[in-house]
């Protein structure tokens, strides 16, 4: 605690150098790895109330889980063929 008090009084703060962009919570890859976090914290919720409230079996919830990634894919190269400019 004192270490700490005596960081912020004599300023030692000021001689560390800044966290780089790369880094930083608003740069583009922070902000994507938060998403993902954010993302597997859903699909965790999601598995268990699959298999805790629903009932379904835990190879069900994957198969659920499966199809949903294999049907998000065909979306998502769809829109981007779609969008694709010959």
């Amino acid at each position: 605690k004192t270490a700490f008090i005596n960081f912020i009084t004599d300023e030692e703060w000021k001689s560390i150098e800044p966290v780089s962009d790369w880094f930083g919570p608003s740069y583009f890859l922070m902000s994507s790895m938060s998403a993902l976090f954010k993302l597997s914290i859903w699909i965790r919720h999601g598995h268990g109330y699959l298999t805790e409230n629903l009932g379904i079996p835990v190879w069900g919830s994957y198969a659920v889980f499966g199809l949903a990634t294999l049907f998000l894919g065909m979306v998502l190269g769809l829109v981007s063929e779609s969008f694709r400019a010959d």
